[in-house]
């Protein structure tokens, strides 16, 4: 990703502050970048307990990644005082489009962004199921914009 060409840091409505812990920090003085894809679940944790308005039940699985693309844009080192922000950007038959950005919290400068697209899945049969509405209606109440459906077959 260009780091000219960065998502404006306005559209996200969450936010997760995220602690570094010494493990985290390779023998490179920085973050490990497989450490990157934690503070990332973090985010999706409390966004969707945000969006839910209540507290999710992590028995009962009904998303699963289908795909993630991070882009590395700087490192993060011990003692930064880091946040992750979380939008949904869409929302399609049987999945939906969450858009994440890492980055230093007082100086607002960017670390990574990762998009990932999330399937809604039925446990019992191990297949993608239609988004149900109340995810849809969560999604589109907390982001405060309509999610038109689409029938986009992921």
């Amino acid at each position: 990703m260009n780091p000219n060409e960065l998502p404006n840091p306005d559209i996200f409505r969450h936010s997760t502050p995220v602690q570094i812990r010494f493990n985290d920090v390779d023998v490179l003085g920085h973050v490990n970048n497989t450490i990157y894809f934690t503070f990332y679940d973090t985010g999706k944790a409390h966004y969707f307990t945000a969006v839910r308005g209540e507290q999710v039940d992590w028995r009962k699985v009904d998303t699963v990644i289908a795909n993630v693309n991070c882009a590395y844009i700087a490192p993060i080192y011990f003692g930064e005082d880091i946040e992750v922000l979380t939008t949904c950007l869409s929302v399609s038959e049987k999945s939906f489009r969450l858009l994440q950005m890492i980055r230093e919290k007082n100086t607002g400068a960017v670390k990574s962004v990762c998009e990932t697209v999330m399937v809604t899945f039925d446990a019992a049969t191990q297949t993608a199921k239609p988004v149900p509405e109340d995810w849809r209606a969560s999604l589109e109440k907390y982001e405060q914009k309509s999610f038109k459906k689409n029938h986009n077959p992921i």
